[in-house]
């Protein structure tokens, strides 16, 4: 461990009342998924066979006995709630589950998922306006669709912005065509949360877990460069942009992009060392070790780093409060990763009513060393 991680003094009496904002909850819709695979039932059904392609026989029964026993934790209000207070957690930044893309669906459905997905989301904050916010759905795989959806999840629903995958269908995040996207996402100050669903190696990773364990950390890391290397950070400096699962594989190994960006003229398409777009992104802190935490802070910066859990999946972490006080690092960057990275990136959207043991409090109880 490096001095500066060694180094945690006592926090100051001025931050006691700052909220712990978690930024990677979801919600699972089962109204709207049965309703879409009402109304296309043949793209339903391949989505789903798809989906078992990827990840196996054995993952698929894991996966639905998991669900099957947290079903409450992600539809009910009252046991969110209580879950929440359990974790220490003031804040969730809600999300839909990533069943909800419907990447294959077609421009009617895909609209119309989306912006009932925008309405659901919506309702279920309001439930606790006090200690959720939410984000909405854009159909990405119909760019000419995805400005108004945004709109809708942020202007008529009051969402704090929207989660899209690492791809959908032909469409990566470099694509042209959601240039007006990226563009609008600022406007709006809102927030897009990067958050893969599915993995393109397909049944390569079929066993194992191999298509989360793996396949997720892939994506981000495909759909972050993407990003980088075609120049969208670059047009659009203030968009914020929070990556899933601390990025995945991007942050700390982007030494060998450097590399390409300096000796290869088709990498050239950002103006600046790859590496250096880490200071324009932002990353939740699910990467489930300290020593992984305390890499990813050295790589982006401890105020690029926002509190993440995934609730209430098993492959997220259910204290994720103590797993960011066991990197060790300093009082001041574990107050800025609980809450203040959370309030710059959320701004008057925040409710700051929410604090009920705040980020001062959580550091003496948690011991941060």
């Amino acid at each position: 461990m490096s001095d500066r991680h060694a180094q945690a003094t006592s926090p100051s009496a001025d931050v006691a009342a700052a909220p712990v904002v978690d930024v990677h909850a979801h919600l699972l819709l089962t109204e709207l998924q049965d309703e879409v695979a009402a109304r296309d039932p043949e793209g339903f059904a391949a989505a789903q066979a798809l989906d078992a392609r990827r990840n196996g026989t054995e993952s698929m029964a894991a996966s639905g006995r998991m669900i099957g026993e947290r079903m409450p934790l992600l539809i009910s209000l009252d046991a969110r709630l209580a879950e929440m207070d359990r974790q220490r957690v003031d804040v969730q930044l809600v999300s839909p589950s990533p069943s909800h893309y419907y990447p294959w669906a077609g421009e009617e459905l895909a609209a119309w998922a989306a912006r009932e997905t925008n309405r659901a989301v919506a309702a279920h904050v309001a439930g606790a306006p006090d200690r959720l916010l939410g984000l909405g759905l854009v159909p990405l795989q119909h760019p000419h669709l995805v400005v108004a959806a945004l709109e809708d999840a942020v202007i008529a629903n009051g969402l704090a912005g929207v989660e899209i995958s690492s791809f959908a269908g032909d469409v990566e995040l470099s694509d042209e065509r959601l240039a007006p996207f990226w563009a609008r996402a600022e406007e709006l100050d809102a927030v897009v949360f990067l958050h893969p669903f599915g993995c393109s190696l397909d049944e390569r990773l079929d066993r194992f877990y191999l298509s989360n364990t793996v396949g997720q950390p892939v994506e981000n890391a495909v759909a972050l460069s993407h990003l980088i290397f075609s120049g969208v950070l670059d047009r659009h400096p203030r968009l914020k942009l929070v990556a899933a699962h601390g990025g995945g594989y991007l942050p700390t190994f982007l030494g060998r992009s450097d590399h390409a960006w300096q000796v290869r003229p088709e990498a050239h398409g950002c103006r600046e060392l790859p590496s250096s777009y880490l200071r324009r992104l932002r990353f939740d802190s699910l990467v489930h070790t300290p020593s992984a935490l305390r890499a990813l802070v050295d790589a982006a910066g401890a105020d690029r780093v926002l509190l993440g859990s995934d609730y209430p999946f098993d492959m997220g972490v259910d204290d994720p409060v103590e797993r960011v006080l066991e990197a060790g690092l300093p009082d001041a960057e574990t107050r800025a990763i609980l809450s203040g990275n959370a309030g710059e990136l959320l701004g008057a959207r925040l409710p700051r009513a929410a604090t009920r043991v705040g980020v001062t409090a959580r550091i003496t109880e948690g011991g941060a060393a």
